[in-house]
């Protein structure tokens, strides 16, 4: 039975009280919301779960093991502990751990679900508790995206709590920092505001869906793009990499394939190395598209093969750096949505270019 019509059997629970019958329909809407997300904690008996907003807004428990193996050692903080995704999972790389949180209703929780792990709960600010901290081998911090009025912020400066004018405290507690950031917050600039510290950076992407980015200091800096559904497509690459890396741009002639890198891939920034890495011309220095004559079946992204013209009523309609949206040149082509055919609209040498073409996998499912 759903939640929501749980929720109209009130009178066959009458011997809950108001307060008790809440806390019992929190409890079967938030096991329903993230069993999927989360299948350990949907796996523990008597596991308590807050209310929606930290469902919705926790990490995946796909994401909070990928940052659990980038990390080991004897203590950690997590600094804005939340609903504790983070702190669960990255704490079984630690003898002890430490989950700060400002938000008493979610200590009790964590105070409850961590009961048997070596987990310290400390309701508390990030601010007040490292006032009295001693040294740790790693903090973790995810700071909020709202301001006080529930809007999103942008820039790291205006998260809470502000980790550009917590940073110098954080490096005199920390041997190594951890800064889960937004896929929303501009990377570039969120670097630059850490400028103090040599960052590696991980774009975390769940089927082809950014998801977070990690700032992880005491590397070279270099950057990973990761899909954790496609584990074998990571691509590592340095900053310096890219910016030194020379592509010929410019009479693109008809090709066979057309590639598009996974969304982490383009969220890290790695336009023209993608393309000498794998041997691809890119089709126009704005159009993060790009194009062979033969297949590369190991590529990080989605595949076309550019197919011949033909009369369609039914398409899926993809724009990239092209001067109308996806509805406006359905509109204009008389297409409806659906289908294995693909019409792709871009710049070619700077003029708006159409493909014709069907994804790799969609042929290979046909034959």
């Amino acid at each position: 039975m759903s939640v929501a019509d749980l929720a109209l059997q009130r009178s066959k629970y009458k011997h809950l009280s108001d307060e008790e019958w809440r806390w019992f329909l929190q409890q079967v809407e938030g096991k329903e919301r993230t069993a999927d997300k989360l299948p350990t904690f949907a796996s523990i008996p008597d596991w308590w779960y807050p209310v929606r907003l930290s469902c919705e807004q926790c990490s995946s428990e796909l994401a909070a093991r990928y940052k659990a193996s980038l990390v080991s050692g004897e203590t950690m903080v997590d600094l804005t502990g939340g609903y504790g995704v983070d702190t669960y999972f990255i704490s079984e790389q630690f003898t002890h751990t430490d989950y700060v949180e400002q938000n008493a209703e979610l200590c009790r929780i964590a105070e409850h679900n961590f009961s048997h792990k070596p987990i310290s709960i400390h309701n508390t600010s990030a601010e007040e508790f490292l006032a009295s901290a001693g040294q740790y081998d790693l903090i973790f911090i995810d700071p909020a995206r709202r301001d006080s009025h529930g809007g999103k912020v942008f820039r790291l400066e205006d998260c809470t709590p502000n980790v550009v004018e917590l940073l110098p405290t954080l490096l005199a507690h920390g041997k190594r920092l951890m800064i889960k950031l937004s896929p929303m917050l501009d990377l570039t600039q969120a670097v630059t505001s850490l400028s103090q510290v040599c960052w590696d950076i991980f774009v975390i992407a769940i089927k082809n869906e950014v998801k977070e980015v990690l700032l992880l200091s005491g590397g070279s800096g270099q950057i990973t793009a990761i899909d954790l559904t496609q584990k074998d497509q990571a691509f590592v690459f340095s900053r310096g990499e890219e910016q030194n890396c020379i592509l010929e741009i410019g009479n693109w002639k008809l090709e066979n394939y057309l590639y598009e890198p996974s969304a982490a891939i383009l969220k890290a920034g790695a336009y023209k190395l993608i393309a000498e890495r794998f041997g691809l011309h890119k089709l126009d220095v704005n159009t993060h598209l790009y194009g062979s004559d033969t297949l590369i079946e190991n590529f990080p992204g989605r595949i076309w093969r550019i197919t011949e013209k033909q009369d369609l009523k039914q398409a899926n309609v993809l724009c990239r750096n092209y001067p109308l949206t996806p509805e406006q040149l359905k509109k204009k082509l008389h297409l409806r949505d659906g289908g294995t055919a693909y019409v792709i609209g871009c710049r070619v040498n700077n003029k708006p270019t159409l493909f014709l073409a069907e994804r790799i996998e969609d042929i290979h499912s046909k034959s």
